[in-house]
């Protein structure tokens, strides 16, 4: 099982929307993220200007995770990776080169927005990594999370 990382593409983003809702928590529709705004058209608008970047993760030709960040805001959008590939690194790598990428661009502060529920895998994955609460919590529950360079 070969991974292979590299910077996303415009024509990623199908598999995008593919991966996010197989995802084994938190899967999210097509039908739903576009109820939320968030569609095809306007993702490759956002790769294309420039306003987001992000990674992929490729196994046999297959987009098996990605990592999507907002360059203006430092926001990391969004994180997922496929449920046969959890626990092998991908998410960590993934969020490392959007992380290193956002840094570069002197981004400050690095944020996203996760589930506060301890239970859910992601609550602990990002405080592993050195990403800290600052306290504020989203109208849906979620917290706002901050990358501090360790």
């Amino acid at each position: 099982m070969g991974l292979h990382y590299r910077k996303t593409q415009s024509d990623d983003v199908s598999a995008l929307f593919e991966v996010r809702g197989k995802t084994r928590e938190n899967p999210i529709s097509i039908q739903q993220l576009a109820q939320m705004g968030i569609t095809h058209a306007a993702i490759v608008a956002g790769f294309e200007s420039g306003e987001w970047f992000g990674w992929v993760c490729v196994s046999q030709e297959r987009v098996v995770g990605f990592c999507t960040a907002d360059m203006a805001t430092g926001e990391v959008l969004v994180l997922a990776v496929l449920a046969d590939f959890e626990g092998k690194g991908v998410g960590k790598q993934l969020l490392g080169n959007v992380v290193d990428q956002l840094q570069r661009s002197g981004a400050n502060p690095i944020w996203l927005a996760a589930d506060s529920n301890a239970g859910v895998r992601a609550h602990g994955f990002y405080r592993q990594l050195g990403w800290v609460p600052t306290g504020e919590v989203l109208e849906n529950g979620d917290e706002i999370l901050e990358w501090r360079l360790t």
